[in-house]
């Protein structure tokens, strides 16, 4: 579970350096007057703002791929590595195989959690997270192009304030796109794999308004919650919407769309500025 950001101390005033660096880490310009901000949203953000974003590609000194995303406190490395060989499915097709793993560190969150290492068993929602980032880096590699050779996207939380997939998602789409120009400049692939942009970000009603990018004060009130997997040409990859407690319409889950949409385009303008495109 992912754990609430630190509180404001009642005893710094937000022009300290305390409250710059606080309104940094949660996306909120601290010299901005109260009448100025939106009120709705415990951070302060207008219902479509992302939190702060911030991608740091070749993180790993030793990975083919890597980055590291930010997504407000929310943090996850993303690592890529390759390996010259392919699933038993998959020998003898020509194609290769892109896959994924997913975990949190023990004080990712508020409170230690176990290792899973430790207890010799996955959760359920690290196998669910897993799958779907391995699906939606999937969906936009041509894998004939890869030849029979497997990469590996090892995406750890190192921080949680919600999010944790959808930034696993964005930074893993780097970390691949890394990995591949490191294939193409040592002349092992002749042409890049990948066909388009994979992005997600989460959107749901909180105080009765759709709302973009959810930490976790959030997501932990939310009457609907979901998340988007969107590609940039305009394809959707997947999308997870649960009401938390009433029904939610569909013109609700259009207006989540639409939010999804914009989150995304920024996210996409900060993968190719990431990767030099």
């Amino acid at each position: 579970m992912s754990s609430a950001p630190p509180g404001r101390s009642p005893g710094k005033p937000a022009g300290t350096a305390f409250g710059a660096a606080l309104g940094q880490a949660l996306g909120i310009d601290p010299t901005a007057r109260p009448t100025d901000r939106p009120t709705g949203r415990p951070s302060g953000r207008a219902p479509d703002q992302l939190r702060q974003l911030r991608l740091e590609p070749g993180f790993a000194r030793h990975a083919e791929g890597s980055c590291l995303v930010r997504m407000g406190v929310t943090e996850v490395l993303c690592t890529a590595s390759v390996e010259g060989r392919v699933p038993g499915f998959m020998r003898g097709k020509g194609q290769g195989w892109v896959t994924a793993e997913y975990g949190m560190l023990p004080r990712a969150t508020h409170t230690r959690g176990e290792r899973e290492a430790a207890r010799g068993k996955q959760s359920g929602r690290t196998q669910e997270i897993q799958r779907l980032i391995g699906r939606s880096l999937r969906a936009v590699t041509d894998r004939a192009a890869m030849g029979e050779m497997t990469i590996t996207l090892d995406c750890d939380v190192l921080t949680a304030d919600g999010g944790t997939r959808c930034a696993a998602i964005t930074g893993a789409w780097v970390a691949l796109h890394l990995a591949f120009q490191h294939l193409r400049r040592n002349n092992i692939i002749a042409r890049d794999p990948l066909l388009d942009q994979v992005a997600a970000v989460s959107c749901g009603i909180h105080g009765g308004e759709p709302v973009l990018d959810l930490d976790y004060a959030e997501d932990s009130g939310a009457g609907t919650d979901g998340n988007f997997v969107l590609t940039a040409k305009g394809g959707i990859v997947e999308v997870q919407a649960t009401a938390e407690s009433a029904p939610f319409s569909e013109a609700e889950l259009t207006a989540l769309l639409g939010l999804a949409r914009k989150g995304t385009a920024e996210l996409f303008a900060a993968q190719r500025a990431a990767v030099g495109l």
